[in-house]
């Protein structure tokens, strides 16, 4: 039997903590957890599994794009530049559906979801 979608996500930034995300969400996918697709710009390993995994490579304006097909762009650069350049893309594009999950949200989750600890760079809290 299928699992229902529960949420169609893009990932965005697959280095160290995104590549550990990747992973997790890959393994919730009978629970529901649809990656559409992944932005990353360098050729990390994280980007490579997506590859294998079939989930498309997009830029940020590609997944911006897509409109209300994503239900959640988890951003995991830890940049505030990027986050700051969604959200104003978001806005711009008139998309009240999609929210944008900063670093933050993925570790919260990933605590719920995982014994194991996330690790990586303690990048700048909240939105």
């Amino acid at each position: 039997m299928k699992a229902v979608t529960v949420a169609d996500i893009a990932l965005v930034g697959l280095g160290e903590v995104g590549e550990r995300f990747l992973e997790e969400m890959l393994r919730l996918k009978s629970r529901g957890i649809n990656i559409l697709c992944v932005a990353e710009l360098e050729d990390t390993p994280g980007r490579q599994r997506a590859v294998e995994e079939g989930i498309e490579v997009k830029t940020l304006d590609e997944i911006v794009a897509m409109g209300g097909r994503v239900d959640v762009i988890f951003d995991l650069t830890g940049a505030p530049a990027v986050r700051k350049g969604l959200r104003e893309q978001m806005q711009a594009s008139g998309n009240r559906h999609t929210i944008i999950a900063p670093e933050t949200m993925a570790r919260m989750l990933w605590a719920v979801v995982s014994e194991e600890a996330l690790g990586g760079h303690e990048g700048e809290r909240g939105y």
